[in-house]
């Protein structure tokens, strides 16, 4: 049975764990060779290393231009084309606008907004070369609502979405689709950075019709899709993966 990816080539940044490391996975098991791009490099080389020979590592400092430029030649030079990019990194600081510095405001935007620009900056002579694909932005829930004490997060993620917008009427001619994804709470590691006194992710019910949070492969699933030419016609959306989180706030209690 063919995979859904066969013959693409791809290249996924944050692919160590979390989200990426699933999206790498799932893009190798459905026929893809894969890039994993990263700054953790050990954990990077683990996972292309039980992926197999279609997948490799490159270090991927995704706010500088010349890292991206290496991880696109890698691709290529690797695999022969790139029809995919996945630009998934990103960082997550909670604290209030009060107490948020300029720079962690700035290392926040740096990854989660600029890299996401430096990234389809630099993939976008490889897909024209390659006559077409398609590119995957992943923002967030925090990307179409505010939250409180993200104040950076959701400033980057509403940025990803409207260079979304933007990299599709732009590319389109060249027969290169741009998405946005966005997901709820997801259990990774980003997640779980959160604090010692959050609940265990097991046992956190959300207020949301789906009452968990996403296993990471989920989130796969809408990548991968948005990836395949199944979604052909689909460009400058969002494609939302949150268990109805942002359907609707939760019923009010009453007496």
């Amino acid at each position: 049975m063919a995979g859904r990816l066969d013959g693409k080539v791809a290249l996924i940044s944050g692919a160590a764990r979390g989200i990426g490391e699933a999206d790498a996975r799932l893009f190798v098991a459905e026929g893809a060779k894969v890039v994993l791009g990263d700054v953790l490099d050990s954990e990077g080389e683990k996972a292309a290393s039980n992926l197999g020979p279609n997948a490799s590592y490159i270090h991927l400092d995704v706010t500088r231009p010349e890292s991206w430029a290496e991880a696109v030649s890698h691709a290529r030079e690797r695999f022969g084309r790139l029809d995919v990019l996945v630009n998934n990194a990103g960082i997550l600081r909670f604290e209030s606008i009060e107490e948020t510095s300029l720079e962690t405001y700035e290392a926040v935007i740096r990854v989660n907004q600029i890299g996401a620009f430096l990234g389809m900056k630099a993939a976008l002579p490889a897909l024209r070369a390659a006559g077409g694909g398609s590119i995957v932005n992943i923002s967030s829930t925090a990307g179409l609502e505010g939250m409180h004490g993200l104040v950076g997060y959701c400033a980057s993620k509403f940025a990803v979405r409207g260079m979304t917008k933007v990299a599709a009427l732009e590319f389109g001619a060249d027969n290169i689709r741009v998405n946005s994804v966005h997901p709820g709470g997801t259990a990774t590691a980003l997640v779980s950075a959160v604090g010692s006194d959050a609940p265990a992710q097991e046992e956190y019910e959300p207020p949301q019709p789906i009452k968990r949070i996403a296993d990471p492969s989920e989130i796969a699933e809408m990548v991968l899709w948005l990836a395949s030419d199944a979604s052909s016609f689909c460009t400058g959306a969002e494609f939302v993966v949150d268990g109805g989180m942002t359907a609707g706030p939760p019923p009010l209690a009453i007496g």
